[in-house]
């Protein structure tokens, strides 16, 4: 509707109205949070998660509406017909810029349970954002140094039981585990340093990936694999807010997990390690070949 504005105004419009979205949302959701947090009633902290969710998906969406009012994208998603909103994910996708988030949350948001991501337990600590992380109930790890179980023993298999601990709540709420696998955006410059097998990807990091399937494996078994294509080229989040993104193409496959893969021991286990990793890399010479027929189809 007002993509006849000039780019960078509406790159300021979508900030200014994206942050005041973000200050009429947020004393709401603290407010929730405090509640659930001071209130140790399952049924009552439960109640509150809904209604948290419930805030988070109102944000999400008044943002995805705010791009259809600034912009005109033609998306192409294929893949996404049944998705259900009572399943539990984890979505894995390839990552090139910043507007990879913002994308995704645009085709997924009213499909499948929000996304949440594991966080490090450190930053439950951060100013307003650790509380509402919480209230959410992002999954924070727990995670030893190598040099710290060398010191106490005793700390092996610790990381992994104190994760389960925490995401036990899911088994009984839907949920989305967010993850970006290849830990970092694609430039020429790290696909070059890592000497990467793949043409358009860097190599996956199989060990976040591993970890989730390790602590929530009797939860989720099923992974999105998502694939995003940026016909006009990789733009910057800037590029995104301005309009100047004109299509972009997502693919999802749906993938059942290797019951092999569920609950496994990935850092002690050799042989399931190296399985783990030979999958991944399959995966991720799928994509590489996906990513190669998409930008074909829209050239």
């Amino acid at each position: 509707m007002l993509d006849f504005l000039p780019a960078p105004l509406k790159g300021i419009l979508a900030v200014l109205l994206i942050l005041i979205n973000t200050l009429l949302f947020l004393p709401l959701l603290l407010l929730v949070a405090l509640a659930k947090l001071v209130v140790p009633v399952q049924p009552f902290r439960k109640a509150c998660t809904i209604v948290l969710n419930a805030i988070a998906w109102y944000w999400i969406g008044f943002n995805n509406t705010l791009m259809n009012l600034l912009h005109r994208v033609e998306w192409e998603v294929r893949g996404a017909e049944e998705l259900s909103k009572e399943h539990w994910y984890f979505v894995t996708c390839n990552h090139q810029s910043w507007a990879d988030i913002p994308a995704i949350l645009y085709v997924l948001n009213s499909k499948i349970p929000l996304l949440k991501f594991f966080l490090k337990k450190q930053l439950i600590w951060v100013p307003l954002l650790g509380v509402a992380w919480w209230a959410l109930d992002f999954p924070f790890m727990h995670r030893h140094t190598k040099e710290q179980i060398a010191k106490r023993p005793e700390l092996k298999g610790k990381d992994i039981e104190a994760t389960k601990a925490a995401c036990e709540k899911f088994r009984y709420t839907p949920v989305t585990i967010f993850n970006f696998m290849e830990g970092t955006r694609f430039t020429p410059e790290k696909h070059q340093r890592q000497n990467s097998p793949y043409k358009h990807l860097l190599k996956p990091r199989a060990g976040g990936t591993a970890f989730v399937f390790g602590a929530m494996g009797e939860m989720i078994h099923t992974m999105l694999d998502v694939t995003i294509v940026y016909p006009g080229g990789r733009p910057g989040i800037w590029d995104y807010l301005c309009g100047r993104v004109r299509k972009i193409v997502i693919d999802i496959r749906t993938r059942e997990v290797p019951e092999r893969f569920l609950g496994m021991d990935y850092e002690n286990n050799r042989e399931v390690r190296v399985d783990f990793q030979r999958w991944v890399s399959e995966i991720w010479a799928e994509k590489d070949q996906r990513i190669e027929t998409l930008l074909a189809e829209n050239s």
